[in-house]
């Protein structure tokens, strides 16, 4: 009896082990994972998204249950790579955290409910706070079909019980650069309804331009375009009576701008070390530039390519050039969708008189912004090579992927002037310095908006002041729907500087443990590697690559 009553008990101990053990496996973490994610996305009722303060307050109680339940996963045995997709799940929940407690954008911020899209992001998400789902009119296939006659009617035909809501959700807002600037998203809303009624909607995607119309939709679908025109004419109404009494802060502040960094876009420095480390940046850029330009001063000078045939001749060429560089140099494999994904890219001819900061800059050479176009590789990548984990496969939310998307952009536009793109044309090498100097002008403004001690005037003069030559004018669309979305979405404005330092650190990491092991350095390794743990933050990106660079920088 004794024996059996011992192997009765030993048999319990061994499920209960079993099933602790299963608490804590992968699966576990993913299984609870989607269960995340099916929860934090808005209830949606009649096409409609919920932000109602009673369905936020749902949202806040269960995310204090997600965490509880995450909490209860222990990863500390798991390898690096699933420790890292558990470090992704939590940042996620942090997110909501964050935007529960502190940015509200549903009660904050106007232009959070401008959800019609007329082009795809060059980054894995929208960047910035939307409603949610949005209304990406380039997803769709054109003529529509039956089926997405009716999907869109239904979403566009919500647009004005999404913005009655959002009247309701926003009358105790009082963030006043929110308002004066909101009418931009809108503006932009307004005019994607109206090319698509009117049959000359063209849309920027991964596979190209893409048109949009109306050809052969049904009265249905026309009459919901029209309402969400109306509703959307009506909510710029409300603007612009609302935002001239609006008198109160938009920035987060330094404490919970901090927070955030650390526990959301988990990024190494906070407010502080970011303004130091972008005024750093912005001073190297601009005394690089100066030096450039006296290493070429016997050197022809760069003029603007002012004929569109010329122009497109160049473009084609430049792009072409730079795939060729990557492709060559074993920085991208050899697949057609990295070539098309760069191929669609090439833009068009920007007159004299319309050019705005990049493409004064792409005049003279566009290989410096198309270097940053790297984005479409990534992108290309994604979609044709999805990672193998579905918890970096997904959408990201929150934003989480800024510092590593526009950062690794941002980086490869010096990486590749130093790896020797511009050998044959010097003259090019000042205008990676001069976009460097704007995009690290333009982050320290964002933190001072952040901050509470600039306005987004203030900030678009400052940004402008420092941008070299003049190329950026403080008054341009560019420039206010810059300084707006790093209003809207904290640590965006800076994560163009901060990521580009964080990729230097790495390799700086990756570098170093090679050598300790008698290893070469490869940056075509480095690359395949890099890409192989897919668009998240550095700091987990480090983790697995580079595990000793925590040690390394008590050193440091």
């Amino acid at each position: 009896m004794i024996a059996k009553i011992f192997s009765i008990a030993l048999a319990l101990s061994a499920a209960a082990a079993s099933s602790a053990a299963a608490k804590d496996s992968r699966k576990d973490l993913v299984n609870l994972w989607k269960e995340w994610r099916a929860f934090e996305a808005p209830i949606v009722e009649t096409c409609a998204p919920d932000y109602s303060p009673a369905a936020m307050a749902k949202k806040a109680e269960g995310l204090a249950t997600f965490k509880a339940r995450l909490a209860a996963i222990n990863p500390e045995k798991w390898n690096a790579r699933d420790k890292t997709d558990y470090a992704l799940v939590e940042a996620e929940m942090n997110g909501l955290d964050f935007d529960l407690r502190v940015l509200q954008p549903w009660a904050r911020d106007p232009s959070f409910y401008a959800n019609v899209f007329g082009e795809e992001s060059d980054v894995p998400e929208h960047e910035g706070p939307n409603a949610r789902p949005a209304i990406d009119l380039y997803e769709y296939s054109y003529p529509l079909s039956d089926k997405d006659q009716k999907d869109l009617a239904c979403r566009l035909g919500a647009t004005p019980a999404l913005l009655e809501q959002a009247k309701e959700n926003l009358k105790a807002s009082n963030a006043r650069d929110l308002w004066l600037y909101a009418d931009r998203a809108f503006s932009w809303q307004a005019e994607a309804l109206d090319a698509l009624e009117g049959g000359t909607l063209e849309m920027r995607t991964l596979e190209g331009t893409v048109k949009g119309s109306l050809d052969g939709a049904g009265e249905a679908l026309r009459a919901a375009v029209d309402v969400a025109q109306e509703a959307t004419s009506d909510f710029r109404a409300f603007i612009a009576a609302e935002a001239p009494t609006k008198t109160g802060p938009s920035g987060v502040g330094k404490k919970d701008y901090d927070w955030y960094m650390k526990n959301v876009h988990l990024v190494s420095y906070g407010w502080e070390e970011q303004a130091a480390l972008l005024r750093r940046e912005l001073e190297r850029a601009r005394a690089s530039l100066a030096l450039e330009e006296f290493h070429n001063r016997n050197a022809a000078p760069q003029t603007p390519v002012d004929d569109e045939a010329a122009y497109m001749e160049m473009a084609r060429g430049k792009m072409k050039a730079l795939a060729d560089f990557l492709i060559e140099g074993g920085l991208v494999a050899e697949k057609a969708y990295y070539r098309e994904a760069l191929d669609n890219e090439i833009g068009a001819y920007t007159p004299p008189d319309e050019r705005n900061f990049f493409s004064h800059g792409a005049a003279r050479d566009p290989s410096p912004l198309y270097s940053h176009f790297y984005h479409w590789i990534e992108l290309a990548r994604r979609e044709h090579e999805p990672n193998k984990s579905p918890i970096r496969a997904a959408e990201p939310l929150y934003d989480i992927y800024d510092s590593r998307s526009e950062g690794l952009a941002t980086a490869v536009e010096e990486l590749f002037m130093q790896a020797g793109l511009y050998d044959d044309n010097p003259r090019s090498r000042e205008i990676v310095w001069i976009m460097l100097a704007n995009r690290a002008a333009r982050g320290l403004a964002s933190l001072y908006v952040q901050s509470n001690d600039m306005s987004l005037d203030e900030a678009g003069k400052f940004h402008a002041q420092w941008t070299p030559r003049g190329w950026s004018d403080p008054t341009s669309d560019l420039v206010g729907f810059e300084q707006l979305l790093y209003l809207r979405q904290p640590g965006y404005g800076t994560s163009y500087v901060t990521g580009k330092l964080e990729l230097d650190r790495l390799i700086s990491d990756y570098a170093f443990m090679k050598e300790q092991t008698g290893e070469t350095f490869s940056l075509p390794a480095f690359f395949r590697d890099m890409n192989a743990a897919g668009v998240i933050p550095f700091s987990l990106i480090a983790a697995e690559l580079a595990p000793s660079g925590a040690d390394l920088a008590k050193d440091r």
